[in-house]
């Protein structure tokens, strides 16, 4: 596992390091470019952030250089507090795009705040948020099916629909097996939002999705209690009908998978998903956590089959540190694949990059600001 360090354009607003912040993909679509959103998240203070961050490629160089930017999205309207533990999605409806934001804990309101429960957290209201990021308007609305507020469970959009499966609820400590449907029709004037509460879901949290197809996913991790790990896979399956789901044969899990309290990871695309697993042992070992990747391929029929996971990889050497970030891929093109270096053989040239102190994502306030950059 070759981790490597990414630049900021110098426009580039600061990102800092967050924790279960909501992270939705915009595929390029009318002539707009790919980008990532990222929406709250804990942040390195233990503050919650309520900020929207739009991050897309700025430029890419043949070896292995990336250059990202970073941009700071102002919301107006019904602004969705500060949170971590949601969903952010992607619709589209009528030609128009736009934004669902759901779920999430936030902490306490002031007014309620003691010195006893100071860093209590509790689910944030369940009101569903869209926001237009054209013109950067959000509004909140509040739904008669939607009546606990939950986390950590798993969105799917597929066009004008979007999926909730799983969650945990924090007033109850439950994690109902419910499945919602939003349906969002972007009309002129008011938007129309229609819920379906289904009962034929997954008791799943903090899960790990990896597409496989077209709207069609593998659902594994997370857990189904507080200290029990889920170690099934299910297949999901979005079509015009509707979600379909159905199990599948998990991977052969190690022992050190199998035993272990807690795993996270996320999807690397194309039915590929990166994981990773804590070290235990007394004294801790100099390696602290094992990661594995797991691969989910299409058999000639079309369904998905659960392939085992590769060897486990502790190698750090030359890598950068880990940062509490979401990991973001942006794909290359075949033409731009071929003049990269990233084949066999291919060397990284450290003299290629800039200098972090011109090119790193601390940004000056203003012109007469008198801050170093190197500190």
């Amino acid at each position: 596992l070759k981790l490597r360090a990414i630049s900021f354009s110098n426009n580039s607003s600061y990102l800092p390091p967050l924790r279960c912040p909501a992270v939705a993909h915009f595929e390029p679509r009318d002539g707009s470019p790919e980008c990532y959103l990222i929406h709250g998240g804990r942040t390195p203070n233990n503050e919650l952030s309520s900020s929207l961050y739009m991050l897309s490629v700025d430029s890419r160089g043949c070896n292995r250089k990336v250059t990202l930017q970073c941009q700071e999205k102002e919301l107006v309207g019904d602004v969705p507090s500060a949170r971590y533990g949601h969903t952010l999605s992607v619709i589209h409806s009528r030609g128009k795009t736009a934004c669902v934001l759901f779920g999430g804990r936030s902490y306490m309101p002031s007014s309620e705040r003691t010195t006893e429960n100071w860093n209590s957290v509790v689910d944030c209201p369940p009101q569903v948020f869209l926001i237009d990021l054209e013109f950067g308007c959000s509004s909140a609305h509040t739904l008669p099916e939607l009546t606990d507020g939950q986390s950590f469970h798993v969105a799917l959009a597929r066009e004008d629909c979007v999926y909730f499966l799983g969650g945990h609820i924090l007033s109850s400590d439950c994690r109902p097996p419910r499945l919602i449907r939003l349906r969002v029709e972007l009309l002129l004037g008011s938007p129309v939002i229609t819920c379906t509460v289904l009962q034929e879901g997954l008791s799943i949290t903090s899960a790990i999705t990896s597409s496989v197809g077209y709207h069609e996913y593998i659902i594994f991790g997370g857990y189904q209690s507080e200290t029990q790990k889920r170690m099934e896979c299910t297949y999901i399956g979005l079509d015009d009908v509707g979600v379909h789901m159905e199990p599948r044969e998990p991977p052969q899990w190690t022992s050190e998978i199998s035993h272990s309290r807690t795993w996270f990871g996320g999807s690397l695309g194309k039915g590929s998903a990166l994981f990773a697993v804590p070290s235990e042992g007394n004294p801790t070992p100099p390696d602290a956590y094992h990661f594995y990747q797991v691969n989910f391929q299409k058999e000639p029929d079309g369904e998905a089959s659960t392939q085992g996971c590769s060897q486990e990889s502790t190698d750090f050497e030359d890598s950068a540190p880990l940062e509490d970030s979401e990991e973001l891929y942006f794909g290359r093109e075949p033409h731009e694949l071929e003049d990269s270096s990233d084949g066999e053989g291919a060397t990284y040239n450290e003299e290629d990059e800039e200098d972090e102190s011109q090119t790193g994502y601390w940004v000056k306030c203003c012109l007469s600001c008198q801050v170093d950059p190197n500190t």
